[in-house]
Order: structure tokens, then sequence, then C-alpha cells
């Protein structure tokens, strides 16, 4: 029996669909209060810590998820519901030969990149950590921060990990999905 690929008449395709959308407003959402909340701080103090609101506010209640985990959960589920619902525009091989090869290298090195940032931002924060235990401390995980490239704009430690892996995982799947053998349109019809 030949795999069965989704169809816009199929359940399943609205299904993955409107999950498309839902994480498309929770990602807008959290965006949009992000940056205003971004920039509040920085009116009101002339710096901000990116990401920093968005991994100390919890919805929708307390000790649940922060936004920083409903970002990262609704980019991942939004892919893959693009990819599902998607194939369609990418099996008519429009970008073929030396376009697909060069695709396929920035698909590779914005995977290595992130993956790369992923253990950076781990290895710091983990650092962090290990130094204020040592001290006899036990620091607010969430707060924690790093003041690279610019001290100015410090990135949260959480918050970069995590955006961080949901690239890497995105990146790694676009690449992966641009390798395997192409589906072809003969097939479906």
């Amino acid at each position: 029996m030949k795999a069965r690929h989704l169809e816009e008449t199929d359940t399943a395709y609205k299904i993955y669909l409107y999950i498309f959308y839902v994480c498309g407003v929770i990602m807008v959402s959290i965006t949009v209060f992000g940056v205003y909340s971004m920039m509040g701080e920085w009116m009101e103090n002339g710096t901000y810590v990116m990401g920093e609101i968005l991994n100390t506010t919890i919805i929708p209640f307390e000790n649940f998820a922060r936004l920083t985990t409903w970002l990262f959960f609704s980019t991942i589920i939004g892919w893959y519901s693009v990819t599902r619902i998607g194939w369609k525009r990418t099996a008519s091989n429009k970008i073929v030969g030396w376009r697909m090869s060069l695709l396929q290298l920035m698909l590779l090195s914005f995977a290595i990149i992130s993956l790369y940032e992923v253990l950076w931002n781990f290895s710091v924060l983990t650092s962090l950590i290990t130094a204020e235990v040592v001290n006899g401390n036990f620091p607010d995980i969430d707060t924690l921060s790093v003041g690279y490239p610019d001290s100015d704009r410090p990135w949260n430690l959480i918050f970069a990990t995590k955006i961080f892996l949901a690239g890497t995982i995105i990146s790694a799947h676009a690449f992966y999905l641009s390798t395997k053998p192409r589906k072809t349109l003969d097939d479906f019809e």
C-alpha cells in the first residue's frame, strides 16, 4: 500500500490548518506583548533584557507555563503543521539544481549556528548557576542574563536557549525535508 499524503479535502488537512492558525495567533500575540513590554522598559529605564518579560510571565495560572514555553511549542507545532499542509507547494520541483544545493547549505548552516547558540547559552546558564551555588546562593534561574554582545541589551538565557532550540529543530527538519526523495504530484492525480 502506498503512503497517502494530505489533500485539501481531508479532515486531517483542516485540523492541521486550524492548528497552524492557533499557533500563529499565539506567536503573534506573544511577540506583540514582548515588543510592547520591551519598549516600555526601554523608555522607562533606558535598557532592557531581551526575553525577560516573556520568561517571567506565566499563563494561564501560577506555576503552569511561561510565555517562552508557549512561544517555543507553538513555533514547533506550527512549523510541523505547515510542512504537513504545504507539501504540494514544494513537490513540483520548483527549486532544483544549484538553487536546491544553495538552499540545503543555507539550512544546514542555520542548523549548525543555532545548535552552537543553544550549547553556548546552556553552558553559560549552567556556569552562572554553578557559580552562585558554590557561593552559597540559589539564583533565580528565570532572570539570569548575559550582556553579550551588547551590555545595554542583554539576553535572558532561558529565552535565548528556547528560541535557538526552536531554530535548531526547524532548520534541521527543513534540511531533512530538502534532502529526502521528493514527492511528485503525478502520484496523486
